[in-house]
C-alpha cells in the first residue's frame, strides 16, 4: 500500500466520478501507435524494494562508462574534465536546498550567481542580455524560433541543413503547435549550403549551427546582413560551447538570438541529461525573450542587491501574455557551469579551447590517413566528419563489441537518406589520450 494506495473500488468511483469506462480512456489523445500493446517483456512485475534496486543495479552494470574506455563520441553531448571543486560547491547546502526564487527577492544568493551566469553568457556569446537559463539548448532553439515570430509577425522558418537533427525536430514539434512554417534543408554533410538565397520577405528568421552538426565552422556575418535586409532576424545555435573560447561569438557576426547547450561546461554527460540551455539577445528584443532575468539594483540604504527584473512565464502572468511555456530553468545546472567557468577564466577557457582544437586536429589526420577515409571538413573545432568507404553504423557496433566508443555514424540521427550511410561523426576532447587514439586507428584499420 506504500506505493499503491488505491483499491480496484476507489478506481472504479474515480472513473464513474469523471465519466470514463476505464483507465485507457484518460490516455485515448495519445495515438495508437505510441502506445504499448503490452507489457515490456523481460520486465518483472510487483517486486520487493530490495529486488528491484538489485535488477536496475544489474540494468546499470550494462553500461560503458566513457571514463572507462576509448571514447569519442559527440553531436551534442561532449565529455569533458569537470573539476571537483564544482560538485563540491554545488552540493553545498546555500545551493542544493534553493530551487527556484517564487519570493525572489529573499533568496539573494540564488538572484545573484543568476546573474553572474548571465554576465558569463552574454560574454561568450557576443551579445547584450541572456535569460537565467533555459532546459537545453534544443528547447531554447525552438522558443527563439517562436520569439522570432513575435518579433517579425512573420511564420516562416529556415533550418540550415547543418542543424542537430534532433534540434530540428524539437523546432518541428513546436512550430507545428504554434501554426509556425518550417522550411528545412538538406543535410550539409560538406558545409556548402546557400542559405542567403533563400531568404524572402516571408521569412521570419534563419537558424544555422556553428560550428554545425558536421562540425564545419563559419562565418555568418554575410547571411546576418542579408536577413537583417529582408527584415529576418538570424538565430545561431552553438551545441558545443567550449568553441567559444576560440570561435568567433555569434554576436560578432550579426547574430540576433544566440542559443547553446551548456552542458560542456560545469555538467557531466549524464546519459542524456539534465542538461543546461543557454539564451542571448539583443537588448531591444529583451520583453521578448522567453524564461527569466536576474538583474542588479540597490536596496533603501544604497546597498548592491539583486531582483528578478523579468519574468513573464505561465506561472506568473496570463497565459496568452506569457513569453515561454518553460516553467522553470535548470537552476543547479547552471550554477554548476557558473561555478566551472569561473575557475577556468578567460585565459583557461582559451586554453580548453586551444587543446579541444589541437586533440581533434591530431584524430583528424590519423583517421584520415587510413586507406578509404575521407575528412569532409576544411574546418572543424573539435568534432569533424569522415566518410567510411563502408556503411558506418557496422563499423561502430564491431569497435563497441570491442569496447571502444569510436563516434556516432550519421544515419542514427538521419535515418533513410543512403547519402549519409559512410558518415562517421568523430569527436575529440581535452580528454582524449594516445591511449585512447591508439586502440581506436588500430581497431578502424582492423575493421575497414
Amino acid at each position: 500500500m506504500r506505493y499503491l494506495p488505491l483499491t480496484d473500488a476507489d478506481r472504479r468511483d474515480m472513473l464513474a466520478a469523471i465519466g470514463a469506462k476505464s483507465v485507457d480512456e484518460l490516455f485515448k489523445d495519445v495515438p495508437a501507435s505510441a502506445r504499448l500493446a503490452a507489457k515490456i517483456a523481460g520486465l518483472p512485475d510487483h517486486q520487493g524494494e530490495l529486488e528491484v534496486e538489485r535488477a536496475f543495479q544489474a540494468y546499470a552494470a550494462k553500461n560503458v562508462s566513457p571514463a572507462s574506455v576509448p571514447f569519442f563520441i559527440g553531436a551534442g553531448a561532449y565529455r569533458h574534465h569537470v573539476p571537483a571543486t564544482v560538485d563540491y560547491m554545488i552540493q553545498r547546502g546555500e545551493f542544493l536546498t534553493s530551487y527556484t526564487p517564487y519570493q525572489p527577492e529573499i533568496t539573494q544568493g540564488t538572484l545573484q550567481y543568476l546573474f553572474e551566469f548571465q554576465t558569463q553568457v552574454t560574454l561568450l556569446t557576443g551579445m547584450e542580455v541572456a535569460n537565467a537559463s533555459m532546459y537545453d539548448g534544443s528547447t531554447a532553439a525552438s522558443e527563439a524560433v517562436l520569439m522570432a515570430g513575435r518579433i517579425t509577425r512573420r511564420h516562416k522558418a529556415l533550418l540550415s541543413g547543418g542543424l542537430h537533427p534532433q534540434y530540428r525536430r524539437v523546432i518541428e514539434t513546436a512550430a507545428h503547435w504554434e501554426g509556425f512554417g518550417v522550411v528545412a534543408g538538406d543535410a550539409d554533410p560538406r558545409g556548402l549550403e546557400d542559405m542567403i538565397s533563400r531568404v524572402d520577405k516571408e521569412t521570419s528568421c534563419v537558424v544555422v549551427q556553428n560550428p554545425s552538426f558536421f562540425g564545419h565552422v563559419r562565418d555568418f556575418a554575410r547571411l546576418a546582413a542579408a536577413c537583417h535586409a529582408a527584415g529576418a532576424l538570424l538565430i545561431v545555435v552553438v551545441t558545443e560551447v567550449v568553441s567559444l573560447g576560440l570561435v568567433t561569438p555569434p554576436g560578432e557576426m550579426g547574430a540576433d538570438i544566440v542559443v547553446c547547450e551548456g552542458q560542456s561546461i560545469g555538467n557531466g554527460l549524464g546519459f542524456g541529461g539534465p542538461y543546461v540551455g543557454l539564451f542571448a539577445t539583443r537588448d531591444k528584443y529583451v520583453r521578448q525573450m522567453p524564461g527569466r532575468l536576474a538583474g542588479e539594483t540597490v536596496d533603501a540604504d544604497g546597498k548592491r542587491g539583486f531582483v528578478l527584473t523579468l519574468s513573464t512565464r505561465e506561472q506568473h502572468i496570463r497565459r496568452e501574455k506569457a513569453t515561454s511555456n518553460i516553467c522553470t530553468n535548470a537552476g543547479l545546472c547552471a550554477l554548476a557551469f557558473t561555478v566551472h567557468l569561473a575557475l577556468l577564466g578567460e585565459a583557461g577557457l582559451r586554453r580548453l579551447a586551444e587543446l579541444n582544437h589541437a586533440k581533434a586536429s591530431e584524430l583528424a589526420d590519423r583517421v584520415s590517413a587510413l586507406p578509404g577515409v575521407e575528412l569532409l571538413n576544411d574546418s572543424f573545432f573539435n568534432e569533424f566528419t569522415v566518410r567510411l568507404p563502408v556503411p558506418a553504423a557496422p563499423v561502430v557496433e564491431a569497435l563497441a563489441a570491442k569496447r571502444i566508443l569510436a563516434g556516432v555514424p550519421v544515419s542514427r540521427l538521419i535515418p533513410d537518406d543512403p547519402a549519409v550511410e559512410n558518415l562517421l561523426l568523430l569527436a575529440a576532447t581535452e580528454t582524449a589520450t594516445e591511449h585512447g587514439m591508439a586502440p581506436l586507428i588500430a581497431g578502424l584499420k582492423e575493421v575497414l
